[in-house]
């Protein structure tokens, strides 16, 4: 004689094993919901706009590679920011790097203080940077400015013929200036990173380089900087996409002039799609382009990590 089996009576929401881990899944839903809307579909949504013309009035037309193909090959301004842009990425990474790194062996002494010092190292990095842009304005000001009276009175003390530069209104300094506010807002960032890769530097490795005769230098040569390097390559990729990305900046403090002189390319973004002729299609192409080069250098630095960056033992 068969028997049949009673239905269960046990809620749905109980007959899920744990190791189904739905709660997880539920968890990640509203981050993933964030993602989607926030990013993936804008992104896809831009490089769909790129094969466009469009200024937010009139219908949008397709006019397919016409925007990549003016950007590289009629467009003067989009060759200016890009120079300007590579200039800025090759001028301030390896300063800040080598700036922060001196920082935090500097602070990662027993001195009386350090606290003290760490903090005050880092408090540009949570300053706000329009804040930060407003007072160098002011700093770098020829007739006014802080550096400018500081350059006279050194003229005078001395009986030379110095003249402090018009740091924003000349090509030649703008740069420059740019590039000091940038290194004076992040810098602490990364001497806090880097002070971090340092106090993860066993003794033991200082001990032994000690016992075989090894000096300061080379104790730094042989052991700080190859023990760093994941640090630095970590500092490195995301200081490079920083830079790519300057903007804030040269926003503020002189923007983009003059004569274009510190036009970063995601400034000039800025302008193609909002000042000039509203030209999204434009101002989409552009910003795939950006993402192209930086997707080129982090790919490169990647590659070339395995010939620099030195991991403990156990893991690469």
């Amino acid at each position: 004689m068969t028997t049949t089996s009673r239905p269960s009576k046990t809620p749905w929401w109980r007959r899920y094993r744990p190791d189904q881990q739905w709660e997880a899944y539920l968890f990640l839903v509203p981050s993933f919901a964030g993602f989607l809307i926030f990013v993936a579909i804008p992104v896809a949504a831009a490089l769909l706009l790129s094969f466009y013309d469009w200024n937010l009035l009139s219908p949008p037309e397709f006019v397919g590679l016409k925007n990549y193909s003016q950007l590289l090959v009629g467009d003067q301004v989009f060759r200016k920011v890009m120079s300007n842009t590579l200039y800025f990425t090759v001028l301030i990474v390896p300063l800040q790097l080598a700036f922060g790194l001196v920082l935090a062996l500097a602070l990662n002494q027993p001195i009386r203080g350090v606290e003290f010092y760490r903090l005050i190292y880092f408090m540009p990095v949570v300053t706000t940077i329009v804040a930060a842009a407003l007072v160098f304005q002011w700093f770098f000001n020829r007739d006014f400015g802080v550096l400018s009276a500081w350059i006279w009175e050194l003229g005078t003390l001395t009986g030379l013929p110095i003249q402090p530069p018009d740091w924003l209104n000349d090509s030649a300094w703008a740069k420059p200036a740019v590039v000091i506010l940038t290194l004076w807002k992040n810098t602490g960032f990364t001497m806090v990173i880097y002070l971090a890769g340092l106090q993860n530097i066993s003794r033991e490795l200082y001990d032994a380089a000690e016992v075989d005769g090894a000096n300061s230098w080379q104790r730094f040569l042989y052991v700080t900087f190859p023990m760093v390097s994941p640090t630095t390559f970590f500092l490195l990729v995301i200081q490079m996409i920083g830079a790519f990305q300057l903007f804030s900046e040269a926003f503020v403090m002189t923007r983009g002039g003059p004569a274009q002189a510190t036009l970063t390319i995601v400034y000039y973004i800025y302008q193609v799609a909002f000042d000039f002729s509203s030209r999204m299609g434009k101002a989409s192409a552009i910003a795939w382009v950006l993402f192209i080069f930086i997707f080129i250098f982090t790919f490169i630095q990647t590659r070339l990590q395995r010939r620099w960056v030195h991991y403990e033992a156990g893991g690469e």
